[in-house]
């Protein structure tokens, strides 16, 4: 007999990691519905309806409205196979408004995302996270996204992640993973890197991407950084460069990337699978089985597993395989 409630805790724990490519839209979208209920999309597995930064100031009312629109249109649909499906609202006040216009339509929906989430916004928003959960029939998660210039600035940055942790830490539970705004962090200091280059070359984003993993990752799945460019031939210049920045991602903690063109959603769906080898060493760390021994070679002989020290990132593989399968190639190497 299945026990149900490990069954649901079990997908609980895995949901974080089923985010893959986060597939940011304007609102305004008039096709996106349709395209979603047909699944035309090649590797979606979630999508952010955004509210935020790419929605001019004068069309923020028609873009609401456009939402509306689109989520009835799913709803009306009847499929039952869709994304993690999420909306970018602009503020706290905004979200409550939304949410309860939604009204049924929020059933759709796995969550809200919060843009530039700091110390002066972030009680009002897990607050009212908290208040929607109160009332509604099923969980709905925050992704805030750490963005902000108090994060940014080395003055400031340590105090303020300090005090975020203390306040996502309350509400744990509901918080689907941590964002990071790569591209706002640049803009801070007028920075850009281009398809040759990855963001752990900029020196001074890099130390602030790897303080939120120091913060939050033992904790919270932390995604990357987005990646800006794109096309729609396999064999575009920016393929090398997104798969070199997702490979050092995955090394330095981050799980998942934002993304903001259907033709990256393949690659980063590709680069979520662990190697056969990863995968095979991680499920005999999990399963380890000698009373005496804490070290073994791995299953081809090619490294040392130690139980004491490899355990977390076994279950971390462990879970990716599980959700994207396992690619042969020797210990994680991307090719």
């Amino acid at each position: 007999m299945i026990d149900s409630g490990k069954e649901d805790l079990q997908q609980e724990i895995e949901l974080p990691y089923r985010l893959g490519g986060l597939l940011y839209t304007p609102a305004l979208n008039e096709t996106i519905a349709q395209k979603i209920i047909e699944h035309r999309i090649p590797c979606l597995t979630s999508l952010v309806f955004c509210l935020e930064d790419s929605i001019m100031d004068h069309a923020l009312d028609e873009a609401e409205n456009r939402l509306r629109c689109t989520l009835q249109k799913i709803s009306e649909s009847g499929n039952n196979s869709l994304p993690l499906l999420f909306v970018r609202v602009r503020t706290p006040n905004q979200l409550r408004r939304l949410h309860r216009e939604f009204g049924s339509l929020a059933n759709l929906l796995t969550g809200y995302v919060f843009p530039k989430f700091d110390t002066t916004n972030a009680a009002d928003y897990l607050d009212l996270l908290a208040e929607i959960n109160a009332a509604s029939s099923h969980k709905v998660y925050g992704m805030p996204i750490l963005e902000s210039r108090a994060i940014a600035d080395s003055r400031t940055r340590g105090k303020e992640l300090t005090n975020l942790r203390q306040e996502l830490m309350a509400m744990k539970n509901c918080i689907l993973n941590v964002r990071v705004g790569g591209n706002d962090f640049c803009n801070l200091f007028g920075l850009r890197r281009s398809f040759r280059q990855n963001i752990y070359e900029i020196g001074v984003v890099r130390d602030i991407l790897i303080d939120i993993v120091n913060q939050f990752s033992d904790v919270f799945v932390v995604s990357g950084p987005v990646w800006e460019y794109f096309g729609a031939s396999e064999d575009e210049r920016w393929e090398p460069g997104l798969r070199r920045e997702l490979e050092l991602d995955r090394l330095n903690g981050f799980i998942g990337k934002t993304v903001i063109h259907p033709s990256q959603l393949p690659v980063v769906y590709e680069s979520m699978k662990p190697s056969q080898a990863d995968y095979e060493d991680a499920c005999n760390i999990l399963g380890w089985r000698s009373e005496m021994l804490g070290v073994a070679k791995s299953r081809d002989t090619g490294r040392m597993n130690e139980v004491k020290c490899h355990k977390n990132w076994a279950r971390k593989i462990k879970i990716l395989g599980d959700i994207y399968g396992a690619k042969a190639e020797a210990f994680g190497d991307v090719k």
